[in-house]
């Protein structure tokens, strides 16, 4: 009777409602901000270099993180797979993290290395040039267009104001290390990156 009560009025369903999202956020998020592996690097994580970063931003900016996870849950099914399962040190550097839950695509956690740079920018070009049954978009502009390097020491200072070490060097060098770059230079040296500190160990 009381359930009853509760459903047919909005006044009261509506704070109720928020109160059980609010606890749950409590109980099950907050603390993961205070553990001690949701803050630590593991063994020979670095942040991402000049050209990796600027790969990044286009990778998200083409929205490939719509359809390509990069987060490997615990499970056979998927170690089997695509390898080590994901764990958050790996990604203390990434703002904002990529670990997205569809999967029109396979999972990129561990594709860095398994690939020559040549495959990667053939199927950047045009997908079924190399897996024939793709349904994923051909990116071709991405062969000249070039990167933005002016802004390139702007986004690293930023991403040091929330705990990404980039030191004074790396931020002086930036602009000159992805000058003259096209795009396709950095999304592939982004790719050719992940999951590669945990896969060697």
């Amino acid at each position: 009777m009381n359930h009853e009560m509760i459903e047919k009025n909005l006044g009261l369903m509506i704070p109720l409602i928020i109160l059980a999202i609010s606890f749950g956020f409590l109980v099950e998020v907050v603390p993961l901000f205070f553990h001690k592996d949701m803050k630590t690097p593991i063994e020979g994580l670095t942040p991402h270099t000049a050209l990796q970063l600027e790969g990044r931003d286009i990778y998200i900016r083409e929205g490939c993180n719509t359809c390509h996870t990069q987060m490997i849950r615990p499970f056979r099914a998927e170690t089997e797979r695509y390898g080590h399962y994901t764990v958050a040190g790996e990604h203390v550097y990434e703002h904002p993290f990529l670990w997205g839950s569809k999967r029109t695509g396979p999972d990129l956690a561990r594709v860095g290395g398994r690939y020559s740079d040549d495959w990667h920018r053939a199927h950047m070009y045009n997908p079924r040039n190399v897996v024939p049954e793709s349904k994923m978009p051909s990116y071709p502009w991405l062969f000249t267009a070039k990167v933005n390097h002016k802004i390139t020491p702007k986004k690293m200072e930023a991403l040091r104001t929330v705990g990404v070490p980039y030191t004074d060097e790396d931020i002086a060098g930036a602009s000159a290390a992805v000058k003259g770059k096209t795009e396709i230079e950095a999304v592939v040296a982004y790719l050719q990156q992940l999951g590669t500190v945990l896969s060697n160990k």
